[in-house]
């Protein structure tokens, strides 16, 4: 089965990230967190759905734990949507599926 949403670490978050020219989702959680697991299927699909127009990365804390500190991370899941680099919206909790959908809508129509 194709992963859309693509795992990556703190030696690679600057790279594929902060660097990046688009649109990028990521996705940070951990393993043993329940509403992590429960939203996984969700992020993959909205990883193929906005597949070409929205990077969706997911970040481990436990294992990558620079970035997850940089970025204030202080519950899980939280998504944080970025655009060449700079934070635009950022959900803490289960995001209500709709709502994610409609905010990578409307951040794919503003320049």
């Amino acid at each position: 089965m194709a992963t859309f949403a693509r795992e990556i670490t703190d030696n690679d978050f600057e790279e594929q990230v902060l660097n990046a020219p688009g649109l990028v989702l990521v996705d940070f959680w951990a393993p043993w967190c329940a509403p992590c697991r429960t939203i996984s299927p969700f992020i993959e699909r909205v990883a193929q759905e906005f597949q070409g127009e929205v990077t969706v990365v997911k970040v481990n804390v436990d294992a990558n734990p620079r970035y997850s500190s940089q970025m204030g991370i202080r519950s899980i899941p939280t998504l944080i949507l970025f655009r060449a680099g700079a934070i635009i919206k950022e959900m803490m909790g289960a995001p209500d599926p709709k709502q994610l959908v409609d905010i990578l809508e409307e951040a794919l129509e503003t320049p």
